[in-house]
Order: structure tokens, then C-alpha cells, then sequence
């Protein structure tokens, strides 16, 4: 009875030290996650987003980079037509 009762002890406070170094830990842990994903987007996005690719150009100018293909996959026939009466 006594070796259950002192591990049931050293899990509580184990429990309660490591609940209480989390409280501690918690604003640097959130703050490294934020630095992280805060890296990730600029490797992603790059630093400024809205910087053009070539300041040459003149503003106003239009340029297109891809034309689209007009090559369509659509049938002339959508579906099965049926002839329906109402019945009162």
C-alpha cells in the first residue's frame, strides 16, 4: 500500500511540474513557432510580394505571360432529355 501510494505521489508531481515548466515555457515555444512559420512564408512568398518582377515597365502597360488554349472539352449533348406529364 505504501509503494502505490508513493507512485501515485511521484505521478502527481510529475504531472504538476511539468503542467507548471509548460506555463513558464509557453510564450518562448509560441514565439519560436511564430519565427518558424513566419521563415516558411517569406521561402514561400518571398519579402515583398507586391515588388514587380521588372520595374521597366511602364505603368499601365499590359503583358501577357501565358496564352490559354482554346482546345475546350465540352460535349454538345449535356444530358438525357425526359418527357414528363404532371398528374392531378
Amino acid at each position: 500500500m505504501l509503494t502505490f501510494l508513493k507512485t501515485v505521489l511521484i505521478i502527481l508531481l510529475v504531472y504538476l511540474g511539468l503542467k507548471f515548466l509548460l506555463k513558464l515555457l509557453k510564450p518562448y515555444i509560441l514565439r519560436y513557432m511564430a519565427k518558424k512559420v513566419g521563415q516558411r512564408f517569406e521561402q514561400t512568398f518571398g519579402a515583398n510580394p507586391f515588388q514587380e518582377n521588372n520595374p521597366a515597365k511602364k505603368e499601365g502597360s499590359v503583358s501577357i505571360d501565358k496564352i490559354p488554349s482554346n482546345k475546350r472539352n465540352s460535349r454538345t449533348t449535356v444530358g438525357e432529355y425526359v418527357d414528363y406529364e404532371e398528374i392531378d
